[in-house]
């Protein structure tokens, strides 16, 4: 917890905090010189007697009593106003230490938030295997909110009971010594009390945090699955799955409230025993003239901003524990490091194997130079020499032995049984994973020796999913580039043989897509992702069973208006359907994993078995050899 406030508040905010801690001590000085005050109303104003044994108190008795202008009533008003001033003061230092705390912490969680935004984009798959995307949300909201209330209290309520504290004690035992046993006896107690709170509620915290991903997660699987859900008609199940997790976390939230109901009371007993005790034992005092009837109001008044104080640790104290989890799972995020590094010296000029790389003498900065003028360099390539990938905490590796090259102006097409490895070998190329063996070369470069912006624009990347953001279909389109003009889009949409539906639309390329892209179907939603890609004119396409949403007719029409946008670039193509990759330059059959064949449409449908046996599940003997 600490650890994180002092990265990103003690010292960004340092400033800040000595202007908070100067206007505290300003409320705090001015809300304890009161009690002090109106002693001094009391044992003079309206008592008129000193205290015993302060000789100042006693000459001002006598001026009072003997000198004819200053009276008692204007010794009374003098000190009354004198009160007020000092209350203007600590209110005026309160709301500024107020403000200046609200500003702090707010200024802290949007800080936690950015960093946290940024750290969770710069993950690989990896990391985001490891967190779970509901964690992940809680982390950048909850657990940031948490944070946020914390700091807040700790600067508004930590910082000034600490001072009252010290303060109260040191003016109470000056008040009246006599009774100071009674907060001696009083204080080990309410440690004791805080302590014991603090142990029990630490796990419970930390249970209440993990068990509200679970409800997350399930809320959103719920949310996001609700069109398969209610296809399978398991809309109870799911409410039961969801109700069996609130359940959980309610128990578990009842304990935690329970325990502050119980602490509560008891420290607000302990203060009015302390209270009692000074009014049973300060009376006798007073009766035998041990101490003044205005000292031991001070006394009281002295006691109970220090019992008070010690309230307020013990409500820090309380949420302490549930901020401290937070602050171990936003650190736990922040101090996790994406797995997939920039090299110290990327690109063309730090090739790892001289006689291989030849292919790429231009360096990548040339090929980025190319792709900007529209037009991409004849040498744009692409190698995988015996790659292997396994997850972590796999039994078996996802892909091995892939070994396999392709040029620019050619197609590379990946198709085999689920799970066989296909969407794996894309995510290498684009180095969203990193490879467990081997080698992946772009242009003739390991991917690990570029950088990685550097090859994300060498490619266009079309995934599985379609991915539509939250604006207009030409804020969609222009996510691939910039830059892109209203012609440049147009013409996109048009080769992704999606112009056909935008152009009937009202506002066009302007027309708004809601998040996610639930006002389009699912092949207008696909044909505008490859728009995007499209557009973004890169050397490199991949196509992640990019058109499986898309009918026979619009697939053909589509690879035919792409053919000349490829002359100059090399794509790979995942696919399930047999006819979308019967032209590819080269198709690769994958079987559990390896490549079990290399070859065109008609060499695989002569020689190879696993490629003969999905032919033969989709196209007749006629559609197989049509090419």
């Amino acid at each position: 917890m600490f650890k994180l406030l002092k990265r990103y508040l003690f010292k960004p905010y340092w400033l800040m905090l000595l202007l908070i801690t100067a206007a505290t001590a300003l409320q705090v000085g001015a809300q304890l010189s009161l009690p002090n005050v109106m002693s001094d109303i009391v044992n003079i104003g309206i008592l008129q007697r000193g205290v015993p044994g302060d000789a100042t108190q006693s000459v001002v008795q006598e001026q009072i009593i003997n000198s004819s202008n200053a009276t008692q009533m204007d010794y009374i008003l003098q000190h009354g106003a004198k009160m007020l001033g000092i209350v203007a003061l600590s209110v005026a230092g309160a709301v500024f230490a107020g403000w200046l705390c609200s500003r702090a912490s707010a200024a802290l969680a949007r800080d936690l938030r950015e960093k946290l935004f940024a750290r969770i984009e710069s993950f690989s798959l990896k990391e985001f295997d490891r967190f779970s995307t509901a964690s992940l949300i809680i982390r950048s909201t909850n657990d940031v909110q948490q944070i946020q209330q914390m700091s807040f209290m700790l600067m508004r309520l930590a910082m000034m009971a600490p001072m009252t504290s010290i303060i109260a004690l040191v003016m109470a035992i000056d008040k009246g010594k006599s009774l100071a046993w009674i907060i001696a006896a009083i204080i080990p107690l309410l440690v004791t009390v805080i302590l014991v709170a603090m142990r029990r509620a630490l796990p419970l915290f930390r249970s209440i945090q993990k068990k509200t991903d679970h409800l997350n997660l399930i809320a959103r699987e719920g949310l996001t699955g609700v069109r398969v859900i209610r296809a399978f008609n398991r809309q109870a199940f799911q409410q039961e799955r969801f109700a069996v997790a609130n359940d959980d976390l309610t128990d578990t939230a009842i304990k935690v409230n329970r325990m502050v109901v119980m602490l509560i009371p008891i420290v607000m007993f302990t203060i009015m025993l302390a209270n009692i005790a000074t009014v049973w034992f300060g009376s006798h005092m007073v009766a035998a003239d041990h101490i003044s009837l205005g000292n031991m109001f001070a006394f009281m008044q002295y006691a109970m901003q220090l019992l008070f104080s010690l309230l307020m640790l013990t409500m820090v104290t309380i949420m302490l524990p549930r901020a401290s989890v937070s602050a171990e799972r936003i650190d736990e995020v922040l101090d996790t490091h994406s797995s997939i590094l920039d090299p110290d010296d990327a690109g063309a000029d730090a090739p790892t194997d001289a006689g291989e790389r030849e292919l790429c003498a231009g360096s990548v900065s040339d090929t980025l130079v190319a792709v900007d003028a529209g037009t991409h360099s004849p040498k744009a390539s692409l190698e995988f020499r015996d790659v292997g990938f396994s997850f972590e905490g796999a039994e078996e590796p996802a892909v091995t032995g892939i070994s396999f090259a392709a040029s620019a102006g050619t197609t590379t097409a990946i198709i085999g049984s689920t799970g066989s490895g296909k969407s794996t070998i894309l995510n290498l190329i684009d180095r969203l994973y990193e490879v467990s063996s081997g080698s992946v070369l772009v242009n003739g470069v390991d991917v690990r020796e570029h950088r990685q912006h550097e090859l994300h624009d060498l490619i266009g990347y079309i995934p599985q999913k379609a991915v539509l953001f939250s604006g207009t279909i030409a804020e969609n389109i222009r996510f691939g580039r910039e830059d892109a003009t209203a012609e440049q889009v147009i013409d996109a949409l048009k080769t992704a043989q999606a112009w056909e539906f935008v152009s009937e639309l009202d506002e066009g390329i302007d027309a708004h897509v809601a998040q996610g892209g639930t006002n389009f179907s699912g092949g207008q939603k696909q044909r505008l992702a490859i728009a995007r890609a499209l557009v973004k004119r890169p050397a490199i396409y991949l196509f992640d069973d990019s058109f499986s949403a898309l009918d026979l007719a619009t697939d053909a029409a589509l690879r035919a208006a792409m053919r000349p946008l490829l002359r100059d670039s090399l794509a790979v193509i995942v696919a399930q359907r047999i006819s979308t990759i019967m032209d590819a330059d080269q198709i690769i059959v994958l079987e559990e994993g390896r490549a079990v064949g290399i070859g065109t449409h008609e060499e695989l449908l002569a020689d190879n078995a696993v490629y003969r046996e999905i032919a033969a599940s989709q196209l007749t003997e006629e559609e197989m050899h049509r090419g």
